[in-house]
């Protein structure tokens, strides 16, 4: 269910918009539904300075992309990877502790959006790639 928080997360654009400066890049989309996002960052010293993206989205991918933006800022990449993939794990057993960066994450991963649950998992899959 959408709700205004989920709303003023999405509606925070400070990280929306490409800027086409980065140390990685990457594109998804998500065959279920059509969510595309594209997304930049940039890393000095091993660790992530920014994020931007755009996408072409719901409203669940877009706050899922502002809120990740925001968390994995000044966070050492080794950190971001380990943390997203149990982010991911605590998404598909729904059974496991959400990582302490990502704990704000509950306001999207919650029983009423699991059938949104892709749309929330893209911008996350999308760092991931990045990263590699």
């Amino acid at each position: 269910m959408i709700t205004k928080q989920i709303i003023k997360i999405a509606s925070d654009t400070k990280n929306f918009g490409l800027t086409n400066k980065f140390n990685f890049k990457s594109n998804l989309k998500n065959s279920l539904c059509g969510d595309k996002i594209k997304l930049e960052l940039i890393a000095k010293n091993s660790k992530i300075n920014s994020m931007k993206y755009e996408a072409e989205s719901c409203v669940y991918c877009i706050a899922s992309a502002s809120l990740l933006a925001k968390k994995i800022k000044n966070l050492n990449i080794t950190t971001i990877i380990k943390d997203l993939n149990v982010l991911k794990n605590v998404i598909n057993n729904q059974k496991l502790k959400l990582p302490e960066n990502f704990k704000d994450f509950k306001i999207l991963i919650n029983k009423e959006n699991i059938k949104r649950i892709n749309c929330i998992i893209l911008p996350l899959d999308a760092v991931l790639k990045a990263l590699r």
